[in-house]
């Protein structure tokens, strides 16, 4: 006899409270069925949401959300959440232009009461959630649900550290999906969270604190080390407890009859903070994620039956992997070179230059602050380190790539992926800030690659710069499809290159906008404009050259960046005013991203939508010369 189904008439967690507990496992597997064929349709982050089905139906039924707030860690593993929090109708427009974010976002739900995209943030915002419950004397629950791996990041052990020296009542998840932590899961651990989290068991653990507190401080230490021992030997997580935590686990995170128990004690306990141990399988109940390596972390549209991802046919190799072709190329001449990646190295091409050298290859984890001064002790060796980060990833450890590397000039070379708009991860993995945030660091080298073949060309001259930090940005996804060079050149320091000739308009583009910037020349040669394109290859340092000639020998100069305000262009007009260019009728304009953060989209459209193509570049040409009427402005 078939089953009612039940996920229908969830709409919210009330609904889904109101269920009995012989009935979760059902909603947990049409909530994982469901979860499974959306991201089919829409791609996304697959993996770790089939990881935690059962862990947030168990959240929602015990917890009285949104009163009691449910903080995910990072947002990848939220689609199920999002499903029974009021969002299933849309649950097909994840990530796509107009529709949800991949990743917790305030203005979508009540049930996301903390934004999320970047790792290891949970314990801080859960911490301040229970303080100001308790500065407005509020009775609510705050839970935390953080990543084996976000645990490993330097702000997570600093919001342990300073919630275990207080007395918040703080609920903290450790979803552990990579048992990196703690043995395997059983009845007896399970039998000993549940009976460490009961009421009685805390009462008494307090009581005999309290009695201990009475005795002669050399008994006090001795009774405390007897503890601690006697809860290593049966239970592990003495490391929590010395930080102030009550450790509970580890137990099974797909099995209600472990999580329903241990939960609802946690749920009605006065002690805090805690943290329970939760150990599940990231990829559970669908079988090619299961067997993949990456447990189907980051998928495009697939086949529901087979798990045949849809692979669109490339024009052109990827920059991440011209990149890492280009780096094992230098490495192979130098044995100098090292790289560096803080957890990402299929994204950032990494694994490739590991496979051919694998003790020259570093993953720090999710430590970015780390992986910068640890690529600046490696270069007061003589090293040649790469550190491969995302520009989004990079702004973590901004006070390190100032301190460590900046000041003491140190030859540390930033590859810097995903620069630019990226789709549809959306503002919290835009590569938009970089070149503000390097540009206004003395010393630094920095350079964009218009295409892929430029790319091979800046890896090379990355490598040989020794007396200075350098950086190196570049998009996501395909190249341009150039002719790709057999080796590549070292380029001379601060120079940029013309493309083409022209005498009215100039057009001075840094990366790959270049290719919009050589249509928008040919669509202003329609209009009778004869127009200069150039590529500036270098924002420090500028080609001071370049840019007199295209001031003085044209009416008006555009610059274009995909980058922020106070980026390229910013350098550029300080320039043209210090060097008294500004006076002489020139018009000048900076091509940016908009003063805005862009929500996700098809990157084509996001750049449409900045002014960044061909079209809005045309149109602030006509609007510089005051002929906006011309074409209309879409800048």
């Amino acid at each position: 006899m078939s089953q009612t189904p039940l996920l229908d008439d969830v709409k919210t967690p009330e609904d889904l409270r109101r269920l009995s507990e012989d009935q979760l496992p059902q909603l947990a597997a049409e909530l994982r069925s469901e979860m499974i064929d959306a991201v089919s349709v829409t791609g996304g982050h697959l993996g770790a949401g089939l990881g935690v089905v059962e862990l947030t139906v168990a959240l929602h039924w015990v917890f009285n959300t949104p009163e009691d707030r449910l903080v995910w860690d990072v947002g990848h593993q939220a689609y199920p959440h999002k499903i029974i929090t009021g969002r299933r109708d849309r649950i097909r427009t994840l990530r796509q232009p107009g529709g949800l974010s991949g990743f917790t976002k305030r203005d979508e739900s009540p049930y996301d009461p903390f934004g999320a995209a970047h790792s290891s943030t949970s314990i801080s915002s859960a911490l301040g959630m229970a303080v100001a419950r308790d500065l407005k004397h509020g009775k609510n629950n705050v839970v935390a649900v953080i990543g084996d791996g976000a645990m490993s990041a330097g702000m997570a052990y600093e919001a342990l550290n300073n919630a275990g020296a207080r007395d918040e009542r703080l609920i903290v998840i450790l979803n552990d999906n990579d048992m990196s932590i703690a043995p395997p899961t059983g009845a007896l651990s399970a039998y000993l969270a549940r009976a460490t989290t009961s009421g009685t068991y805390l009462q008494l653990r307090d009581y005999a604190k309290q009695l201990v507190k009475l005795l002669p401080k050399q008994w006090e230490r001795r009774a405390a080390r007897v503890e601690e021992y006697t809860r290593h030997l049966w239970q592990g997580g003495t490391w929590f407890e010395e930080l102030g935590f009550y450790y509970v686990g580890p137990i099974d995170g797909h099995d209600f009859n472990h999580l329903l128990p241990v939960l609802k004690n946690v749920r009605d306990t006065k002690q805090g903070p805690i943290l329970v141990h939760v150990v599940t399988k990231k990829g559970k109940g669908y079988a090619p994620a299961e067997a993949a390596d990456d447990k189907y972390h980051g998928v495009n549209k697939f086949n529901v039956i087979t798990g045949a991802q849809v692979k669109p046919k490339p024009n052109a190799p990827s920059y991440t992997k011209v990149f890492a072709d280009s780096l094992i190329a230098e490495a192979r001449k130098d044995d100098r070179i090292v790289a560096i990646t803080a957890a990402m190295p299929s994204g950032t091409g990494l694994d490739y230059f590991g496979q051919e050298f694998p003790d020259r290859t570093f993953d720090v984890g999710i430590a970015e602050q780390h992986a910068v001064t640890f690529a600046a002790g490696l270069a007061t060796e003589g090293f040649k380190p790469f550190a491969a980060i995302y520009s989004t990833f990079l702004q973590r450890a901004y006070d390190q790539v100032v301190h460590d590397v900046a000041i003491q000039r140190l030859p540390v070379r930033f590859a810097i992926d995903r620069a630019g708009l990226v789709g549809a991860d959306g503002p919290t993995h835009a590569g938009a800030f970089d070149l503000a945030y390097l540009g206004c660091l003395p010393g630094f080298v920095i350079m964009a690659a218009a295409d892929e073949a430029e790319l091979v060309h800046m890896v090379a001259t990355q490598a040989q710069i020794d007396d200075r930090p350098s950086a190196l940005r570049y998009p996501r996804g395909e190249g341009v499809g150039v002719e790709m060079p057999e080796f590549g050149v070292p380029l001379e320091i601060g120079k940029g290159r013309i493309i083409r000739q022209g005498s009215k308009v100039a057009l001075l583009s840094l990366g790959t906008r270049l290719a919009e910037c050589l249509k928008a020349a040919d669509q202003l040669a329609t209009f009778g404009l004869s127009t200069t394109v150039a590529d500036a290859r270098f924002v420090k340092p500028l080609d001071a050259q370049l840019i007199r000639d295209l001031a003085t020998n044209h009416e008006v100069l555009i610059t274009v960046e995909e980058g922020a305000i106070g980026g390229f262009g910013s350098h550029v007009l300080q320039f043209l005013a210090e060097q008294g260019l500004l006076s002489r009728g020139l018009h000048v304009r900076a091509k940016v991203l908009p003063d805005v953060f862009i929500d996700h989209g098809k990157p084509e459209a996001m750049y449409e939508a900045a002014g960044l193509n061909a079209s809005g570049i045309v149109a602030t040409v006509f609007s510089a010369l005051g002929r906006a009427d011309v074409i209309g402005e879409r800048a």
